[in-house]
């Protein structure tokens, strides 16, 4: 049973949604604390307001193995982010503002729609900046069945504070862990003290859902899973990455190493990003992960990615 039954069960959802709604009259919903009345239509870094913007629902049969099942990820693809990454692969929906404006009541249904359609799980991409929206399409489509667990897929530039909101009713967490380096962080994504923000957001979120549990099908039903992008000439650290995972979160942590980098958005005007990575970063990204003492890294991604990617 999702967890956020529970709260709603017992009144207390009601209260988080009322926090979250209030922290958008002077927002710091995530750490770049913009501080504007986003409740009276005043757009923040995120360039989203009141209502939460929607770019596409749907089964996705792309992501990790267990999420997908065999009925597939109940994706919502929220429109922009409170992110810049130079390299973005979804600079459509991220960067550009591909989507449409949503009330509470079509986020609900839409919500409801993935479920009728057997979905395994409702999978909430780039929420960060509507969580207040996401729950208060969550409060109406509880009465009218919603069951399925939710999936809080990240950036992981995310506000602890924010995250214990979430205590309680996010079944499954999924950050990016995109870089080990400031100076990294700030050239291509603009924000230098995302390693910090993003390790204290990972423990908090290790902390309330543990590590990743499947069911007798391999179906995740509550944990942590982490995704980290390997970029060209090892920028995102990954071996310092992986270490801190295994060092002070758990070696048992569900890892995908994802090789599917393209120099998309911005990354040409960047040399050191200017082209995809080669077979071989891929596979010593792999490598420094077992080193680590990371044994759960998602096989069926890796086996594809190779495929596809490094068939030559």
């Amino acid at each position: 049973m999702a967890t956020y039954l529970k709260l709603a069960e017992r009144g207390e959802l009601r209260a988080r949604v009322e926090q979250a709604k209030a922290r958008l009259t002077s927002c710091t919903l995530c750490p770049r604390m913009c501080r504007v009345n986003r409740w009276a239509g005043e757009e923040g870094k995120c360039r989203v307001g009141r209502r939460a913007w929607v770019s596409s629902c749907g089964p996705h049969f792309g992501e990790e193995a267990p999420l997908v099942g065999r009925g597939g990820s109940g994706t919502i693809f929220f429109t922009f982010c409170n992110l810049r990454c130079l390299f973005c692969q979804n600079c459509s929906i991220s960067q550009q503002g591909e989507g449409r404006e949503v009330s509470s009541a079509q986020l609900a249904a839409m919500m409801l729609s993935l479920q009728e359609q057997g979905c395994h799980n409702l999978n909430l991409v780039t929420p960060t900046h509507v969580t207040p929206q996401i729950l208060e399409a969550l409060e109406l489509a509880i009465p009218a069945g919603l069951r399925l667990p939710l999936v809080y897929n990240c950036g992981g530039y995310e506000s602890v504070a924010t995250l214990r909101l979430l205590d309680g009713i996010v079944d499954i967490y999924m950050p990016d862990m995109k870089y080990a380096d400031e100076e990294t962080a700030r050239r291509f994504s603009g924000m230098g003290h995302y390693p910090q923000v993003n390790r204290a957001a990972v423990k908090e979120m290790h902390r309330q859902v543990g590590d990743l549990t499947l069911d007798a099908e391999g179906v995740a039903q509550r944990g942590l899973l982490v995704r980290h992008l390997v970029l060209p000439h090892s920028l995102g650290g990954s071996a310092e990455v992986f270490r801190f995972l295994a060092q002070e979160i758990s070696p048992n942590t569900y890892l995908n190493v994802m090789g599917q980098y393209r120099p998309a958005y911005r990354a040409a005007e960047v040399s050191a990003l200017a082209r995809p990575i080669t077979r071989e970063e891929f596979q010593r990204a792999l490598e420094a992960a077992r080193r680590a003492g990371l044994h759960r890294l998602d096989q069926g991604a890796e086996r594809s990615l190779l495929a596809r990617l490094f068939s030559d």
